[in-house]
């Protein structure tokens, strides 16, 4: 009983304020508009992602790190 209250709360968190961001785009008509959030998380991860290689690269060309 306790572990289905558990995983209650946390499906009502989800739906209730994590994702809360979506249901404004859910409606809309066009595209771009409903696409926008995942653009900006794709952009946002497509430049971490260049930043850690740069880093593992200095990394790798270190003589020291081993």
């Amino acid at each position: 009983m306790i572990a289905n209250n558990i995983f209650r709360a946390i499906g009502d968190f989800c739906t209730e304020y994590a994702f809360a961001i979506y249901d404004t785009f859910r409606f809309t008509d066009g595209w771009w508009a409903s696409n926008l959030m995942n653009i900006v998380i794709f952009i946002i991860a497509t430049i971490a992602l260049f930043y850690w290689m740069g880093e593992m690269v200095k990394h790798s060309k270190d003589p020291k790190a081993l």
